[in-house]
């Protein structure tokens, strides 16, 4: 697991929450502070598990009865609830102090996309009872593809209809002074596409494989919500490792370690789900309050996964 608190934090929380934990030194459990995680698959459900970990009274919401009875049998407090049509008053009445918005949208398209991420959150700006709100994109709404670095204040003008859904939900989060994360691809425990592809003879190499690939593993990206959540950080964060790589060189690393021979080369699919785009994306900017990662790039988490397949 990634530490409770990653980096000191911009000011220092009241008595009434936190306490010092013994384990880990200068490290704090924050007690008396509420969360309510949107959306508890592959990263709510392990951002839920952290936030209950370190103290927070954290409840999650998902529209599976079946996961929510599943993550309830855990020790976790996970409601089931369709926020499309939810009392959202009655579902916030305790007025958490955080909303965490990260539900998956799935392979959906942008009608799906629309309903999930904008229309939900536009309702419980409207509707709910919270103080801060923290909202998860994507890096794909960078539409780049000259493999230039980008930061937060880079231009985010995707082309495909699904990404120009985040950039409006994100202008709604925004304007009510909350929080956007632009997760890059996330992998962890159980998943990671493109080791999957490789580990069942489907991958292939883009063109020349010059495609750059931003990743962030599932528990840094939990720390990162943690950070922002901890901080009450308002504006746009990117969230991922510290080192971009090209898909060839992705690919390069991780045959080598497995002992075979490299995917085929194959012409590029310029209709990918999220679009051909080619970026270096800048994590500094959550760096520079306090984020540290535990994977700092993808050779380290993909070693944990092949140990574990071993």
């Amino acid at each position: 697991m990634t530490e409770s608190i990653p980096g000191t934090p911009d000011f220092a929380p009241s008595s009434e929450t936190r306490e010092a934990t013994s384990d880990k030194p200068g490290g704090y459990v924050w007690q008396g502070k509420s969360a309510l995680v949107i959306g508890c698959g592959y990263l709510g459900a392990q951002l839920l598990r952290e936030l209950t970990r370190t103290g927070w009274q954290a409840t999650g919401v998902t529209l599976s009865e079946s996961s929510a009875e599943a993550l309830n049998q855990e020790g976790l407090q996970v409601l089931a609830a369709d926020l499309r049509t939810s009392d959202l008053q009655v579902l916030t009445k305790n007025k958490p102090a955080v909303i965490i918005h990260c539900a998956s949208s799935g392979k959906a398209g942008a009608a799906a996309y629309r309903e999930i991420f904008f229309e939900t959150t536009k309702r419980l700006i409207k509707e709910a009872s919270f103080e801060h709100l923290i909202f998860t994109s994507s890096t794909s709404v960078y539409g780049q593809t000259d493999g230039s670095i980008v930061a937060e204040t880079d231009l985010a003008e995707p082309e495909r209809e699904t990404g120009k859904i985040l950039r409006e939900t994100e202008e709604i989060v925004l304007a009510r002074r909350g929080t956007v994360v632009r997760l890059g691809g996330i992998y962890g425990p159980g998943r990671c596409i493109p080791l999957q592809k490789l580990l069942s003879g489907e991958a292939a190499i883009e063109g020349s494989g010059e495609r750059i690939m931003n990743s962030i593993h599932r528990d840094d990206a939990v720390s990162a919500f943690c950070l922002a959540a901890r901080q009450n950080l308002t504006g746009t964060f990117n969230v991922v490792d510290d080192t971009p790589v090209t898909q060839l060189q992705w690919h390069q690393w991780v045959c080598a370690q497995l002992g075979q021979p490299l995917p085929p080369f194959v012409p590029r699919d310029l209709n990918r789900k999220r679009g051909w785009t080619s970026k270096k994306v800048s994590n500094q900017k959550l760096r520079g309050r306090g984020w540290v990662l535990r994977y700092p790039s993808f050779r380290e988490g993909v070693t944990e996964l092949l140990a574990q397949r071993a």
